[in-house]
């Protein structure tokens, strides 16, 4: 059985290419967990098991391994590195305490450095630089490390340094040497470490500054994990995956000075929206929460999981969120990679995974009492999916294999969303980007063996109103025996955007029974679902309901649904509709003789550049807003312009209205269902 204590759980993250993968695969191979070095060149590495990743030669899926080192048990998380992936990276998080960012000495600080860099402070985790491939020639490493410092602050401090031609590094923390490096010497590198790590212990900077002693290690260890805690100490080191230069000293860093889970910030779980505390006790109420899905057409559903409080045996029953049916986990396995190994136990911090459990979900607790029912974690926060291709099968009768492979491909990725356009009788993908979406597309072709077709992509619009109305609808139809009747007053104006919808109901003196208020809200959102004017959501308005009729016999709920959506139609005709289109942060990194083509290409697609700063080794970074519709064929502009070395990414801003020309078109054929009474 593994000792909370003696578990290290750290994810590596970082821009696509900066050698994750073949970091992880140099420490399994430098701890004895394998036996020889896999290549990514020819998919042998333990991580990159999908058929996807080996093809592309880049992870694009998050993998989950181990190895054991002088009695400490190391859990690593490897994550996918292009943009388009981050919801993959931001989705392990809950499961670490530590987040390793790796960044390519030779191409510096990248977009989803700084993403995950932001992100993983935001999450309250540990973080660590690990700056690889310093075996390349022809850069700067001083100047890189600089870079840093002034990007994610003076906290950012080395733990080593390379020697002049990078064929070794030298050890500042445990062991300073007196010897030659790169950038200071050693003794102001360690000198410097001490003085930001005892800032946060008042006893032992006393005893640093009063009486000029020397500390040790071991004296460091917590004041150590405490500023690494508070954000107040972010690690550098120095590697070379391809040479194995600084993988004995990564390992020692990772084993020695990373935190435990008992060290680490504890993730916030909720219940009833007050935080709650976790035991230590491996004895206590199992409490686990699940990061990743995913789905083997004939092993069925493998969920990947932290345990957070208790131990997990095959022998558990557990509870999934809320649910009042318990499941005996039967088989706990813990993953090396593609490869499952059976175990018997999971300790509190340990993760593990479980098996074909049809119902558990990706973000679901587990937990084997009802004392612990309405648990939840903090909210993660996903880039919004915002490319969207409308599909459907090549082959007749394959409908319904196309809504069970969807289904699959959403529960394994948080980042996609799956839509059924009931009204316009079509079925959307949405993905962060264009290869989000692809990859998506061809993993349901290789692994569940079915093709689809395609139309345009199509823009995730929303409509709302510009100006206060009022609507009235009297529903009321007669068929021979009992009737159906109901009478409708409402009000609608415009709120802020990004406020959603708000219902209020002014009935007074009983006009519409209470009985019948939430059928005319009910009537309301169906009409909000399936769009007014275009057919698509609508969204930042309130209705207020303030008059109605009602009949003792013929009132039913189904007439004050009719009547609710027929005045709020008869309303928003009356507050000048308009349809919203997603608008995009842009971030473009190219050549600084670039930049005058790409701000230019910004500006006459109805893009606003908001800055643009050079960055290291000749490049520029751009930032702009620009409306989603003028970015389907933004790749092959970024590369027309930048021969091939410029990218980019995307998040979504706000929304805001769209061209008269486009709201004409786009509401120029669209007819509201018509609703069964």
């Amino acid at each position: 059985m593994t000792i909370t204590n003696n578990i290290r759980n750290i994810a590596f993250t970082g821009h696509a290419g900066a050698g994750k993968t073949s970091l992880i695969e140099r420490l399994l191979f430098e701890a004895g967990a394998t036996t020889a070095l896999g290549e990514i060149t020819r998919g042998t590495t333990v991580t990159d098991s999908d058929p996807q990743s080996k093809q592309l030669q880049h992870s694009v899926e998050t993998a989950v391994c181990s190895f054991e080192s002088n009695k400490i048990h190391v859990n690593m998380l490897d994550t996918p590195g292009y943009p388009d992936f981050v919801g993959r990276s931001i989705s392990v998080l809950p499961a670490v305490e530590s987040v390793a960012v790796v960044i390519d000495a030779t191409a510096g600080i990248e977009m989803v450095t700084e993403r995950m860099m932001s992100i993983a402070k935001s999450r309250e985790k540990c973080r660590l630089i690990i700056i690889n491939k310093i075996d390349s020639a022809e850069y700067d490493l001083s100047e890189l490390l600089t870079d840093i410092q002034q990007r994610f602050g003076s906290e950012c401090l080395p733990l080593n340094l390379p020697v002049p031609g990078h064929e070794s590094i030298v050890d500042c923390y445990f062991e300073p040497q007196k010897t030659n490096t790169e950038f200071c010497t050693v003794s102001q590198a360690h000198d410097t470490l001490v003085d930001q790590v005892v800032e946060v212990d008042e006893d032992l900077m006393a005893l640093y500054l009063e009486q000029g002693e020397e500390l040790q290690p071991e004296q460091l260890h917590d004041p150590f994990d405490q500023a690494l805690r508070s954000q107040h100490l972010i690690p550098v080191c120095f590697t070379s995956a391809r040479t194995g230069t600084g993988i004995a000293e990564l390992l020692r860093i990772i084993t020695q000075l990373m935190p435990s889970p008992k060290e680490g910030n504890t993730p916030l779980f909720l219940k009833d929206n007050e935080a709650i505390e976790l035991s230590e006790k491996a004895d206590d109420h199992i409490l686990a929460h699940v990061f990743k899905i995913s789905i083997d057409p004939f092993m069925g559903k493998l969920a990947a999981l932290r345990v957070h409080q208790g131990t997990i045996t095959p022998e558990s029953l557990l509870f999934i969120g809320d649910g009042r049916k318990s499941f005996k986990v039967g088989h706990l396995y813990k993953l090396q990679g593609g490869k499952r190994e059976e175990i018997n136990t999971a300790t509190p911090g340990d993760i593990c995974a479980i098996a074909k459990v049809d119902d558990i979900e990706f973000d679901s607790v587990l937990h084997d009492s009802h004392e612990d029912d309405h648990i939840h974690l903090k909210s993660l926060h996903f880039p919004s999916p915002m490319y969207g291709l409308a599909v459907h099968p090549t082959r007749r009768g394959d409908e319904q294999k196309l809504s069970e492979t969807l289904k699959k491909l959403g529960a394994e990725d948080p980042s996609l969303r799956i839509e059924h356009r009931i009204n316009l009788n079509e079925t959307v993908i949405h993905g962060v980007g264009e290869f989000h979406l692809r990859i998506a597309l061809e993993k349901m072709e290789s692994v569940f063996n079915l093709t689809v077709d395609t139309q345009p992509p199509t823009i995730d619009y929303r409509e709302t109103i510009a100006r206060p109305a009022d609507g009235h609808h009297r529903h009321k139809k007669q068929t021979g025996g009992a009737g159906q009747f109901g009478e409708v007053y409402l009000k609608i104006e415009p709120i802020d955007r990004g406020q959603g919808f708000e219902f209020v109901n002014k009935i007074v003196g009983g006009v519409i029974p209470g009985s019948f208020i939430p059928a005319v809200e009910k009537g309301i959102r169906q009409m909000l679902e399936e769009g007014a004017v275009a057919g698509y959501p609508m969204q930042d308005l309130r209705v207020i309901l303030y008059d109605g009729k009602f009949h003792a016999v013929d009132s039913k709920e189904i007439a004050f649904v009719a009547a609710g959506r027929k005045a709020f139609l008869d309303a928003v005709a009356k507050a000048a509709p308009m349809v919203l289109e997603p608008i995009v942060n842009v971030v473009v990194i190219a050549p600084s003789n670039c930049m005058g083509d790409i701000t230019g290409d910004i500006s006459s697609h109805r893009g606003m550049v908001t800055d643009a700063t050079p960055t290291q080794k000749q490049k520029a970074q751009i930032s702009a807003k620009m409306p989603l519709a003028e970015l389907f064929d933004y790749q092959s502009r970024i590369k027309s312009m930048t021969g091939g070395e410029g990218s980019f990414t995307i998040e979504f801003s706000h929304y805001d209205a769209v061209p008269a020309t486009t709201q004409q078109s786009l509401t120029k054929n669209y007819k509201v269902a018509e609703f069964a009474t």
